[in-house]
């Protein structure tokens, strides 16, 4: 007993299977992305919203669907108070319309704008750039059913992808229909589905009875013989859809955009509607290469009893980008520490207080001061301040501090210069 306790304590704790840390040397490209978004949907009008990760099941079960995969297979959901069972959200759309509904933000202005920037939690199996605990971004426009909308949303989304260097990436779109033109479609893919039943994988006989449209999605090379001669939506679609996708795609032509229509594009939740869109790069790998997608799901916010409202959006896999931005920039994996302006060097504990407040009131004028806790002698930490690329050093000595002049070394010539004290975060900041 007391040999497995001595194990037990031994034994090294890891992250859970699908979570991941996110680490100096990474982090900075995921500020990197979040400061682009926020600068960028602010002149379009966005405002961001933050919802729980904690959510009623009912939530994704009524607007994701629950014959889909998600709800079927991936939520992870526990029991909630007074008998109720509660989610970790696994995608964005819903929670956005749940506040939408909630607030009555239909009554502030005509035109929602929306954006979020937080985790989801998905039980898939992890594999490069796709974990159980993941991170999107999105963008949701409530209170339009407008095609021109849509095409800013692509807009606005090819714009931050460009701003942020994402190259070699293709713009595909499809319309799914609508309540009124999809059931027909949806039956004649099932009747031919059912000739070829013999031939399909399974997980496409599930969906064929479940989630039809999916079977579309596959991505099994023994079912892309049946799959391709299938009958297209876009040979199916009603007067209003097909007028609404010919007016999307003018829109999108007006702005200069390129896409490829793929009439095969479906998405794997039960809101959509009309437009759907993803935006992929084979650089990611020859079947996961999407790195965002949405859509139009007019009908989500009368479905979980809110009023009737137009919605358009979608979501984008930050480690995916992530991982598409560190392999063009060669990135991943490394990590440099951050460089001081000015590296604060003191020779024995009795001067380390005053190289404290020298250090808070340099920091007061906005200079990045690095001061070293190790008990180092003065030679060791010039050496570290070399190794961190400080660009100045600074001796904080009882000489220093009696005088109030202070000897800067730029490291990279070794030129000094003696200053007082009030001249030194001007001088720093001018070399900067």
């Amino acid at each position: 007993m007391l040999e497995f306790s001595i194990r037990l304590r031994t034994m090294k704790i890891h992250s859970i299977q699908g979570m991941h840390d996110i680490l100096p040397g990474s982090v900075e490209l995921w500020q990197k992305i979040e400061v682009a978004t926020r600068s960028l949907f602010r002149l379009y009008g966005y405002a961001e919203v933050r919802t729980p990760i904690l959510e009623e099941q009912e939530l994704f079960s009524r607007s994701i669907g629950q014959e889909t995969d998600i709800v079927q297979k991936e939520m992870y959901t526990l029991a909630g108070h007074r008998g109720k069972t509660i989610t970790l959200r696994p995608e964005g759309t819903a929670s956005v319309v749940r506040a939408y509904i909630e607030h009555r933000l239909d009554r502030e202005q005509l035109l929602s704008k929306l954006y979020y920037i937080g985790p989801m939690f998905r039980r898939e199996r992890p594999q490069k750039g796709r974990y159980r605990q993941f991170h999107q971004l999105g963008a949701e426009v409530l209170g339009s059913d407008n095609p021109a909308i849509e095409a800013e949303v692509i807009e606005m989304l090819t714009r931050l992808l460009e701003e942020l260097g994402v190259e070699d990436v293709r713009l595909l779109l499809n319309s799914v229909g609508c309540p009124e033109c999809r059931p027909g479609y949806v039956q004649k893919l099932r009747e031919a589905l059912e000739d070829n039943a013999s031939s399909l994988c399974s997980e496409c006989l599930r969906r064929m009875e479940t989630n039809t449209l999916r079977v579309l999605d596959c991505k099994v090379p023994a079912c892309q013989p049946i799959i391709d001669p299938l009958p297209s939506i876009q040979d199916h679609l009603c007067q209003t859809c097909t007028e609404h996708f010919a007016h999307f795609i003018e829109y999108l032509d007006l702005a200069g955009i390129t896409y490829e229509v793929a009439p095969r594009l479906v998405r794997g939740l039960d809101y959509y509607i009309r437009t759907t869109f993803e935006i992929i790069s084979d650089r990611l790998g020859p079947t996961q290469n999407a790195l965002l997608g949405g859509g139009r799901y007019d009908g989500l916010s009368e479905l979980l009893n809110g009023p009737p409202t137009q919605g358009f959006g979608f979501a984008l896999g930050i480690e995916r980008l992530v991982l598409l931005l560190s392999r063009q920039e060669d990135l991943e994996g490394t990590y440099a520490p951050p460089e001081p302006e000015l590296f604060l060097a003191y020779p024995d504990k009795a001067t380390l207080g005053e190289a404290l407040l020298l250090a808070r009131r340099l920091r007061q004028d906005g200079i990045f001061v690095y001061v070293d806790f190790g008990e180092r002698s003065l030679k060791a930490q010039m050496r570290l301040a070399n190794r961190l690329r400080a660009l100045f050093v600074c001796v904080v000595g009882e000489e220093e501090v009696d005088s109030g002049q202070f000897s800067l070394k730029r490291m990279s010539d070794g030129v000094q210069q003696k200053l007082p004290r009030d001249a030194i975060a001007e001088h720093v900041r001018q070399a900067v």
